[in-house]
């Protein structure tokens, strides 16, 4: 796309991506049938993460 872009307009255009806004789910991630259980559920999925939610223990320093 940055080449097509700036081969067709003499190098002048150049691309820029700009995070607009975000959004608070009503509901809770770890209910399965709410509006954040699929969109956790749908993200884990296309990152090749393990289904489920990880066990908070996954994220504690173990000495």
């Amino acid at each position: 796309f940055t080449a097509d872009l700036r081969s067709n307009t003499g190098g002048q255009a150049f691309p820029q991506c700009v995070f607009d806004h975000w959004q608070v789910l009503p509901g809770d991630p770890t209910d399965p049938g709410t509006k954040p259980y699929t969109v956790v559920q749908d993200t884990r999925k296309r990152k090749g993460l393990k289904e489920g939610l990880p066990d908070v223990a996954q994220y504690l320093d173990k000495l």
